[in-house]
């Protein structure tokens, strides 16, 4: 392939040789200009100590005495080589993955932050980004190993959740889905459809406890997928019938009214003639439910670019990547500063250490 410098050369000759006229001239050499270099050398390179502690609440969502001790627990290593030979430190990789998830921006927008070039900036997220997934998102998947979910556990959820006004007692947590707005994808555009909320989307299936994280998540699925499919393809219930028991006693998640009822699943009361007595029971169990819909909100609040649905681009984008990551340190701010949700059950979640520590 020619050089876009022999192009323009060629052009000189064929209109010295008058082969082509001005005109032809003048656009087809406009149109093989080089494209202008972004200045980013005229930037100072990236250092974590000119920051203050406000600017990086704000535009990393972590304070600044947390970001050393969350490197060390995501097991991001001190240098970190790019597939082209970039090279950066750990911590500048770190900040570099919270400032694009925190808030939709281009990553010229970033140039005057890290003082990188905006293609290095995007290697280095999709590193970062691959490297967190990579040795965490078992966190997120793994009933069996994950301490959080034994037991001992799950009856201590379902107390607190009972003492919060929840008619049932052995229920210890949440179940929902949710759509992510992508752009309109090229093909398969039916598929990825969701007709409930009118959007082109990807779906996950989250369970959030009352210690504020989310404890399990799958997907992504297809926007047209049904609540009840997630959960039938997710394999959540064989979990829930190997693991779901204290003392013998099987214990539940409560969802909304797409999900099926079995012993390890409850749902609101159906139909329009319902006893008061049920009509109470579905207004107090929604009263805690809520919570995962405070979980979610928490993950679109504080790392607002899976908000951006321009930028969510089926097979140009790793999606369910970032939205497994944006869940991950969701549930590491919780660890680190607690949530709304931990607060209304009254359970302080677990430390970073004790979280990432399996």
């Amino acid at each position: 392939m020619s050089s876009l410098d022999t192009v323009r050369d060629a052009l000189l000759i064929a209109r010295y040789e008058k082969i082509i006229d001005d005109v032809d001239f003048a656009l087809l050499y406009e149109a093989n200009l080089s494209r202008p270099v972004y200045p980013y050398n005229k930037f100072d390179r990236f250092e974590i100590d000119t920051w203050d502690d406000s600017e990086c609440r704000t535009d990393l969502r972590f304070g600044k005495q947390d970001l050393d001790l969350l490197r060390t627990y995501l097991q991001i290593p001190d240098e970190i080589v790019c597939s082209q030979r970039s090279v950066c430190e750990g911590m500048e990789g770190l900040c570099i993955l919270l400032k694009r998830l925190a808030y939709p921006c281009c990553y010229t927008d970033m140039v005057p932050r890290f003082g990188r070039n905006p293609t290095e900036l995007c290697l280095i997220f999709n590193e970062v980004l691959d490297l967190v997934y990579a040795n965490h998102s078992h966190r997120l998947q793994n009933w069996d190993l994950n301490p959080f979910l034994q037991p001992d556990q799950l009856h201590r959820y379902a107390e607190a959740i009972h003492l919060q006004g929840a008619p049932l007692t052995n229920c210890f947590g949440f179940i929902d889905g949710t759509v992510r707005s992508i752009a309109r994808p090229k093909h398969n555009q039916l598929v990825m459809y969701n007709g409930h909320k009118r959007v082109h989307g990807i779906k996950f299936q989250s369970v959030v406890t009352p210690n504020g994280l989310i404890a399990n998540l799958s997907g992504p699925f297809e926007g047209k997928r049904h609540d009840s499919t997630m959960l039938h393809e997710s394999d959540l219930l064989n979990d829930l019938r190997r693991v779901a028991f204290h003392n013998g006693q099987p214990l539940c998640l409560y969802g909304d009214p797409a999900y099926p009822l079995g012993v390890h699943l409850q749902a609101p009361f159906k139909g329009n003639n319902l006893t008061p007595h049920m009509e109470l029971y579905n207004k107090s169990m929604s009263e805690v439910r809520v919570a995962v819909e405070m979980l979610f909100g928490n993950i679109s609040n504080y790392f607002k670019f899976i908000d951006f649905k321009r930028q969510m681009k089926v097979n140009l984008s790793p999606l369910g990547k970032v939205y497994f990551v944006c869940a991950l340190l969701e549930n590491a701010q919780t660890c680190l500063y607690g949530n709304q949700v931990s607060h209304m059950f009254g359970i302080d979640p677990p430390s970073l250490n004790d979280y990432f520590s399996w």
